[in-house]
């Protein structure tokens, strides 16, 4: 099993930037896909960034530009650095990581919840106007 947990959230101002952090514990195998969510009650939740066994980061349209995804899957740790933030970043963040992914599957544009068997508890991010 595999256990994942969230750090770095918090309150900020529009314009600022936080940086989350994902750090594993439990047994890990296989390079993983590694990967970002979030969610804001009411809505579905929705994959921020994704990287790949390789290192290769793909981001939803509406935080290209302005969030960066890193980590390294061996250790399945990642980071999303968030700058620029506005207050429809506002959502409790998920990271999100699974062996099984194949190179494909693990990108933004195609990702998805069911996808991904090993989640965190979230971190909450919210920015003031």
């Amino acid at each position: 099993a595999l256990d994942l947990a969230e750090s770095g959230g918090g309150s900020v101002q529009s314009g600022g930037s936080l940086r989350l952090a994902c750090t594993a514990s439990g047994s890990t195998g296989p390079t993983y896909c590694m990967a970002w969510f979030r969610q804001v009650p009411g809505k579905l939740r929705e994959v921020v960034a994704a990287i790949d066994a390789d290192g290769r980061a793909t981001y939803a349209e509406s935080v290209k530009g302005r969030f960066t995804i890193s980590g390294n899957n061996r250790k399945i740790t990642s980071y999303l650095e968030m700058n620029s933030l506005s207050p429809d970043d506002t959502a409790m963040y998920y990271c999100a990581a699974d062996g099984g992914v194949g190179y494909f599957v693990c990108r933004a544009q195609t990702l998805g919840v069911a996808d991904l068997g090993y989640w965190g508890q979230g971190t909450q991010v919210t920015v003031s106007s």
